[in-house]
């Protein structure tokens, strides 16, 4: 969408990647916490933005 509207160039062919061809302002940063809870068996992985869960994943232990 970028290169079709010419905000965009090619850098490279490969790996594929594209080039603005102006700079953006700095985005505005957000904090994102990491929450680990430990299980015996499991162990709960999330990270939270505010009050929101963003991304969250369970890591089972290996061996019984």
């Amino acid at each position: 969408m970028l290169l079709n509207q010419g905000q965009a160039a090619v850098y490279r062919r490969y790996p594929f990647t594209i080039i603005l061809k102006e700079s953006k302002p700095a985005p505005e940063i957000q904090q994102i916490t990491l929450k680990i809870d430990p299980g015996s068996k499991t162990t709960g992985i999330a990270l939270v933005q505010g009050n929101k869960v963003i991304w969250g994943a369970e890591l089972t232990h290996r061996g019984d």
